[in-house]
């Protein structure tokens, strides 16, 4: 019996929405390869996790799951203990540890400019949510996409709690110890520092890591053909282990 290709669910991180991975989808389809776009909550990490593992449980059959940003914190909550998940794609990604957070992260190396540019505001829920400022946007997060495709990514950028880029990681055992991960990012990041992606793919043992010249936080949307061959090389991976192994 030929064994079935897995499905890459893509998870969109904070100041995107699903629609951020169109060009990478179109990608991924043009192989006929099953894709599902999350829409990411952003309002609490273990919320977010928990709504990604819902996704996840509706899919029959193995999962590549793939996570843009704080997304990457995301997928190791999601992934962790998950059989059905065979392979995460870590794009301009956190890849944290216990307890770490995003903000955290983001300050573990020099770079990043992304507190110069938000706008913080409350929610009725409690606590307080940011958005990138639209005249701030390009610069800071998209700098090599085109200014009519930031216009629009700037009017649709879904605002991040608080609450979310302060959680820690709350698994006692991060995915990427278990599940063989991949990791693409820019190397003109300014959202995250480019040492956190080093870092972080080093630690998980990565088995492929692309870093792309002159790439902005927006890798996915400028880049969307490496960050498709990164996720493809992962699913190709999945399904040479278990042919390999007479499945």
């Amino acid at each position: 019996m030929t064994p079935e290709k897995p499905t890459i669910v893509l998870v969109h991180g904070a100041f995107a929405e699903s629609a951020s991975w169109n060009a990478v989808i179109t990608q991924l389809q043009s192989h006929d390869v099953k894709v599902v776009a999350v829409a990411n909550p952003l309002r609490s990490l273990a919320g977010d996790a928990a709504y990604v593992r819902d996704v996840i449980s509706s899919i029959d059959g193995p999962v590549v799951l793939v996570g843009h940003s704080y997304g990457g914190l995301v997928i190791t909550e999601a992934a962790a203990a998950n059989p059905s998940v065979v392979g995460l794609v870590y794009v301009s990604a956190f890849a944290p540890e216990t307890g770490e957070s995003a903000f955290e992260l983001s300050n573990s190396a020099p770079g990043s400019t992304l507190g110069e540019t938000l706008t913080v505001y409350p929610v009725a829920t409690g606590g307080n949510e940011f958005a990138i400022r639209p005249d701030a946007f390009r610069h800071q997060f998209a700098a090599d996409v085109a200014e009519a495709a930031v216009a629009l990514m700037a009017a649709t950028q879904r605002p991040v709690t608080e609450a979310a880029l302060s959680d820690g990681l709350p698994t006692t055992r991060p995915a990427w110890k278990d599940i063989p991960s991949w990791h693409v990012f820019g190397d003109q990041d300014l959202n995250i520092p480019v040492a956190v992606f080093r870092a972080g793919a080093e630690r998980a043992a990565s088995r492929g890591t692309r870093e792309i010249e002159g790439a902005s936080h927006a890798a996915l949307i400028s880049h969307p053909e490496i960050v498709a061959e990164v996720i493809a090389a992962a699913g190709k991976a999945y399904f040479a282990s278990v042919t390999s192994n007479g499945a």
